[in-house]
């Protein structure tokens, strides 16, 4: 008998077969050399293959032993203590603002702010001595330094004590602040890692192997820990978040996508670099290939909901404060300042209504949160403006006109990928189109800063866990990007003496994968034609990078600038790093466009003789 016809709701597993050697680690023509000439193996199984199967690349090597481990979770204990092991060894040098007054760096920031979040009423939060590193991220950051502030003041009080507290270097602080970071990205980024590289290299049958590998070199990323571990911040916090909304997109569960990504944009609103993506993805499901209103407003209410809640502490406490006589700026001596954003309006303000507190912190977190205020750009950023400042001083514009123009330009960047994804929302396609999207703003939005170009690396080095992500033309690519940003980031690294855990962490990561200026035999290709001559593009293109590189870190060590142009070390890595990021996000949008236009799948069909290969 029959049995029961399944669910009109139920889709299947996609089970994928792997098509070749691309995406195999061992030592395969289109992955690495055979060392020493040896066979090649064939699938892309991990513990299958030849006798003479060698690792094509360091990190495989590490791995080599766990190839016939059935399951990722038997090799996933032995992956999280080796990169806790780096993160808190990277975490014994130096940090951002170390014996650096007056103002000291990023490190006294976060802590300042657990500092002003556990000793002042909710409601001065954004509005307390903005001059001293004042609170300039949403909500869901504040919450967090508050968390973390009741935590350390109960090992010691001083640590967070009011005003007294500014520039403190104390070693247990540096202890327990640099755990703060690895506890927060073990609770939130690497569990988000692990189950979207789960997910998304299930999705293309790649095996427990293949996906350790490409989490191992995830999580190993150099600038990840460069910035969070060594100069110190938390963006893992926020990418981890984005992660997460990225996994549950990956299961099918687009509420939690929209909450996870509201809390990314809660904690950090560069999370706006993925904005149009995921914004297009989740219009895309609802409207193709049919019209689906519930989802739509199960999308919509769900969205509006998460960042009610989210706001909800800061409100609430706003209007009890204001109500039992707590002034928001306590510091104004008696008369209250106009409100940033509405100083030409002020004579509209309903000061005495129940409701003004409301309006007041709304009106102040969006002043802190979104500085326009700045200008177009601070400091010396490798994106498209600061390169093209050198050529034309752009600080002689107005200031509205740059902001316009800054509009136009990303709306421009970020509209092929969101469209891309909008019309074919295809959730395997979702890293290329968030790094296409997170390029689009680094090169082209306003006020972007160096750190920032850790949100485009992220979803491109997830491509690693996916279709041909080991292989070596994706490898060459993730890894060029990951190494020009570090080295855009080296002049933010050594103005506070992090020259070495930047050799150190870019270098290995180099070395562990196979890529320059460890080994060049990412760019040995295939015996194909095509192959051949797209390989010899890619490595003429990213090894005259190489090159410069190199070149420019020989010149900044030994060499010193014309005493006319200071600053010529650094704007030779701003126009050469945004050159780099500009063919990045190229690179990125074709990937995209490639697959989700079916000309991927079309040269797979021809290569396969009419045979579907994907």
């Amino acid at each position: 008998m029959a049995g029961p016809s399944p669910s009109p709701q139920h889709k299947p597993r996609r089970k994928i077969k792997n098509n070749g050697s691309d995406n195999n680690p061992l030592s395969t023509p289109n992955a690495a050399p055979v060392s020493g000439g040896r066979s090649t193996t064939g699938g892309g199984g991990g513990g299958g293959g030849s006798a003479a199967a060698e690792p094509a690349y360091p990190l495989a090597a590490f791995l080599w032993p766990a190839r016939s481990s059935p399951s990722q979770w038997e090799v996933l204990p032995l992956i999280l203590m080796a990169v806790g092991v780096f993160r808190w060894a990277a975490g014994l040098w130096g940090y951002s603002g170390y014996h650096k007054p007056p103002m000291y760096g990023d490190y006294e920031a976060q802590r300042h702010w657990m500092e002003i979040t556990t000793q002042l009423p909710v409601s001065q939060w954004y509005f307390h001595d903005l001059e001293w590193w004042g609170l300039d991220y949403p909500p869901l950051t504040a919450y967090h330094s508050w968390l973390l502030g009741k935590i350390g003041a109960l090992i010691d009080p001083s640590w967070f004590a009011l005003y007294t507290s500014r520039g403190l270097e104390d070693p247990t602080l540096k202890v327990f602040m640099r755990g703060t970071v690895i506890v927060s990205e073990y609770l939130i980024y690497i569990p988000a890692a692990v189950i979207f590289v789960r997910r998304f290299s299930r999705f293309y049958g790649i095996n427990a192997w293949h996906a350790s590998i490409a989490l191992l070199a995830i999580l190993m990323q150099p600038g990840t820990i460069l910035i969070d571990h060594v100069h110190f911040q938390y963006n893992t916090v926020m990418l981890g978040l984005v992660l997460a909304s990225m996994s549950s997109i990956m299961a099918g569960r687009v509420m939690w996508s929209c909450v996870f990504f509201v809390l990314a944009l809660g904690f950090k609103q560069m999370a706006l670099y993925y904005s149009p993506v995921i914004f297009a993805y989740l219009l895309g499901v609802s409207v193709v290939p049919r019209i689906n209103i519930p989802r739509f407003l199960g999308i919509a209410i769900t969205t509006v909901a998460t960042f009610a809640l989210l706001f909800l502490p800061i409100f609430a406490f706003a209007l009890y404060e204001s109500r039992h006589g707590i002034s928001a700026r306590p510091e104004l001596y008696g008369h209250a300042a106009p409100l940033p954003i509405f100083s030409e309006l002020s004579y509209l303000l309903p000061f005495k209504a129940w409701y003004f507190p409301l309006i007041q912190q709304t009106a102040q977190i969006i002043y802190r949160v979104f500085p326009f205020a700045r200008g177009l750009f601070e400091d010396k950023v490798a994106n498209f403006w600061c390169a093209l400042n050198v050529v034309i001083k752009l600080r002689k514009y107005p200031a509205a006109l740059l902001q316009r123009t800054s509009l136009l330009a990303t709306l421009a960047a970020v509209t092929p990928p969101s469209a891309a994804i909008f019309l074919n929302p295809r959730k395997e396609l979702l890293p290329q189109a968030l790094a296409t999207s997170a390029w689009g703003f680094f090169l082209f939005s306003f006020q972007v800063h160096e750190k920032s170009v850790l949100l485009p690396l992220m979803p491109m080095t997830l491509l690693l866990a996916g279709h041909h992500g080991l292989g070596k033309n994706v490898r060459a690519w993730v890894g060029f990007a990951n190494i020009l940003g570090c080295w855009t980031m080296f002049p933010l690294l050594q103005r506070v003496d992090l020259r070495i855990p930047y050799f150190v962490l870019t270098l290995l990561w180099a070395y562990l994968l196979g890529l320059p200026p460890t080994s060049l035999s990412v760019y040995r290709s295939d015996n194909t034609a095509v192959n051949k001559w797209v390989s010899i593009a890619t490595a003429v293109l990213h090894l005259s990078f190489y090159v410069i590189m190199g070149i420019w870190h020989v010149l900044e060590a030994f060499a010193l600038p014309p005493t006319n142009k200071p600053d010529l070390w650094i704007v030779v890595n701003v126009g050469v790093g945004a050159a780099g990021f500009g063919i990045c996000y190229l690179w990125c949008l074709w990937s995209l466009l490639d697959e989700s236009l079916g000309w991927a799948t079309a040269r797979r069909q021809k290569r396969g003789g009419g045979k579907k290969k994907v």
